[in-house]
């Protein structure tokens, strides 16, 4: 066996002497040095040798290895520093160009909504997206038969139609006049989800601001001048406005807020469908049935509403005509507004 270690020497520092590359060195590596490796052999050959051969043996077979060793490592520092120089930068290409991001439309609004009302003294709520029956209706006052109950509009989550993906953001009304004593100013922004069929003016998925004021002294003056001032300061300040009588199950009197058209000017377009006004929000006083679910006297306090969605702001900024716009990751649109 002495003679086989000795021109096994001599036959892997031959070849070891005639690599030019890491990637040969690798090969050579895999071939000889590995445990199951040429050397690797050697040793399983060692452990069958008789006793009193394995001193001269093993000297030998210690030698070959640190030989081998130093002279493979010495050759892939070498390798890797020839490597490393030969590695050049044509400082006459052009620069590589970065394409930062930026907030989504939808995301510039809702920041520059929180910001309005978080400057009239609002604080800023939050909600489950995965709601009961008793905080999305049953406590916001909507009666068993009324439409919004019917599959048609709701995403249920349980057989029972007891657990539910929210439809407003109204349910976090309840919570928060269960969880604070009046008085409370709070607007709630968040996502919101309806079983309705996907078109250019609707999703099956939005956002919506909700506000909410619970107070001894408040009044729908208050409620107006706010979400006049609202109007103002997102529309512009000669925003022309009109509030329309309207229902809902959880304020009376209810009102819907409409802004002139900024496209047209009160001409008529495909955007205000032709009657020059814009919708921008629902409002109204808090329904006393309302404010006694929610824990509150409604003989010793009155409160206010208002409910807006994101998207149809988004839209009417833009000048959109396409909700699904919105969503569809289109960058000749998204980069518009970084």
């Amino acid at each position: 066996m002495l003679e086989d270690l000795r021109a096994l020497r001599e036959r892997l520092c031959a070849e070891l002497h005639a690599i030019t590359s890491l990637r040969e060195l690798e090969e050579f590596r895999l071939r000889h040095l590995v445990r199951r490796g040429t050397v690797g052999q050697l040793r399983e050959r060692f452990r069958q040798l008789p006793a009193e051969q394995k001193p001269i043996v093993g000297r030998e077979l210690h030698a070959l290895e640190a030989t081998i060793r130093q002279l493979y490592n010495e050759l892939r520092q070498r390798l890797e520093a020839q490597a490393e120089e030969e590695l050049t930068v044509d400082l006459s290409l052009p620069g590589r160009r970065a394409f930062l991001g930026g907030r989504h439309p939808i995301q510039q609004v809702l920041d520059e909504i929180v910001h309005i009302f978080t400057r009239m003294g609002f604080a800023v709520a939050e909600g489950p997206d995965i709601e009961d029956d008793e905080h999305n209706f049953t406590a916001l006052n909507f009666p068993p038969e009324h439409p919004a109950r019917d599959m048609q509009d709701t995403f249920f989550i349980t057989p029972d139609r007891q657990i539910l993906l929210r439809t407003h953001t109204s349910p976090v009304q309840i919570r928060l006049m269960r969880a604070l004593k009046p008085p409370i100013r709070a607007i709630v922004p968040g996502r919101v989800y309806r079983n309705e069929e996907i078109n250019p003016r609707s999703l099956a998925e939005f956002h919506q601001v909700e506000g909410l004021v619970v107070d001894r002294t408040t009044s729908f003056a208050e409620l107006k001048g706010i979400l006049i001032a609202f109007a103002q300061q997102l529309y512009g300040a000669r925003t022309e406005y009109r509030f329309r009588p309207s229902f809902f199950p959880f304020t009376e009197p209810s009102a819907e807020m409409d802004i002139r058209c900024f496209l047209c000017h009160g001409a008529g377009c495909r955007v205000c469908k032709g009657n020059g006004w814009l919708e921008i929000c629902g409002c109204g006083m808090v329904h006393p049935a309302v404010l006694r679910n929610g824990g509150v006297d409604p003989e010793t306090y009155i409160g206010f509403a208002f409910g807006m969605g994101i998207e149809r702001i988004v839209m009417l900024r833009l000048g959109l005509d396409d909700i699904r716009l919105l969503y569809q990751n289109e960058l000749r649109l998204l980069r518009q507004f970084r």
